[in-house]
């Protein structure tokens, strides 16, 4: 039974302008990429490419997957799959009250029982935080060193994300949730980047990530915009995306690092946590009778799809699975928006690793 707060909580939400961008925005977005999908099929209309799975490279060693946010949901999904596939995976579990060490070690027992040969090894690490951030890199450096495997990877999949229904400020002064979904990413990317350039095989960049439509806010709210600052975060992460696309192509002896965004479409997670229940709840219901809510067993198939697609493959959008690609929004190839994001964000990483380097002296 619902108590009086709780119903006055759930009415609230209801009747906010994020609630009707979440419910319809997001759903017309969704239906619209599959419109694409679907009039690739006539004569008229521009073909999308499809591409095969491939199995990692053969090498000496095995290859090495970090997959953030893999404790649930896609994440979890992924990492079972890919360590079939034979990596090596790196499993990153978002800090949060204390339960990560908890969830982690859940998540590799029940990976384990499903196969018996997979290869995992868990980190804790808060995607909000630079300076976790830059302890889960160092704490990934020294266990490879330590086990003497070779130190590269071969698979970095951003996955964790978050949609927060409240204002809640990073210690580094940022919203949580664009620090989660964006610039956590970029911030662990950059990071990683060196070690899969150090990959003797072709390595790759999976971003995770969502084409929502974009609109735009012509009032200041009294409410937390989160459906706006969701939307922002996941266009930041595909515009970045893109961007590094092209900033590795310029680069000497970069060809082999691909970057490749995916959408895994509405997927039955725990995204939606911090919404009231029987609001996600409903939302579930309704996407499952529009035929478009897939289990995170499913809606992995997108992301294994851009994993494992052929090494020369990079810069694209992958969505419905079956290895098939669509365009992405108008706005996601804006490239004077996408150069403007990438100098911002830098001056931002540069300025955290500069706070992080004075605190380190500092503590030494």
């Amino acid at each position: 039974m619902i108590q009086t707060k709780e119903l006055r909580e759930v009415l609230h939400f209801v009747f906010s302008l994020q609630f009707i961008r979440m419910a319809l925005f997001w759903t017309l977005s969704l239906i619209i990429l599959y419109f694409r999908l679907f009039i690739q099929r006539f004569p008229f209309s521009p073909k999308s490419s499809s591409f095969p799975r491939c199995p990692p490279a053969n090498t000496s060693f095995r290859p090495i997957c970090v997959i953030t946010g893999a404790t649930s949901g896609l994440g979890k999904a992924a990492a079972y799959a890919l360590s079939k596939e034979g990596f090596y995976v790196v499993l990153g579990a978002h800090s949060i009250a204390g339960r990560s060490s908890h969830l982690l070690s859940k998540t590799m027992i029940e990976t384990k029982e499903k196969n018996i040969d997979a290869h995992l090894k868990g980190f804790q690490v808060d995607l909000s935080s630079f300076h976790s951030v830059l302890k889960f890199k160092n704490s990934l450096e020294q266990w490879l060193s330590d086990s003497n495997m070779h130190s590269s990877i071969q698979l970095l999949i951003n996955n964790a994300g978050i949609l927060a229904t409240s204002c809640r400020l990073t210690s580094e002064g940022y919203d949580q949730m664009m620090a989660t979904n964006y610039m956590g990413a970029f911030s662990l990317t950059k990071l990683l980047l060196p070690l899969l350039r150090s990959s003797p095989v072709p390595s790759r960049i999976v971003n995770v990530d969502e084409d929502a439509i974009i609109g735009k806010c012509f009032s200041r709210p009294k409410q937390y915009p989160c459906a706006h600052i969701y939307e922002y975060s996941k266009l930041c992460l595909l515009l970045f995306s893109y961007e590094l696309h092209r900033q590795l192509g310029r680069m000497h002896n970069s060809w082999h690092v691909s970057v490749i965004a995916v959408d895994p479409g509405a997927v039955e997670t725990n995204i939606m946590r911090e919404v009231p229940s029987c609001i996600s709840h409903m939302a579930f219901m309704v996407l499952k009778l529009l035929f478009l809510l897939q289990s995170p067993e499913i809606g992995v198939s997108s992301i294994l799809d851009a994993a494992l697609a052929p090494p020369e493959i990079s810069g694209l959008y992958f969505f419905g699975g079956k290895g098939r690609t669509v365009e992405s929004s108008a706005l996601s190839y804006n490239v004077k928006l996408a150069e403007k994001l990438w100098t911002t964000s830098c001056d931002l990483f540069l300025a955290s690793e500069q706070a992080a380097s004075l605190l380190s002296d500092h503590v030494s």
